[in-house]
């Protein structure tokens, strides 16, 4: 029984706490966008270059 009245108010304090840090999240933005990055990861933005731009050209003596 004594138990529970340490645990009862920790664990009181620990539900404010996860709830201050969700609501700074939701508040800076960290949910805005939920797609974006999964479809950025799909974007192929780095094309191979073709083989004239990629290496330079030779210089015959």
């Amino acid at each position: 029984m004594e138990s529970l009245y340490l645990l009862i108010p920790v664990s009181v304090v620990l539900v404010f706490v996860i709830a201050v840090v969700f609501w700074l999240s939701v508040r800076g933005g960290q949910f805005d966008d939920l797609e974006g990055p999964g479809f950025r990861i799909l974007m192929d933005d780095d094309l191979p270059k073709p083989q004239d731009e990629a290496s330079p050209p030779r210089q015959e003596s």
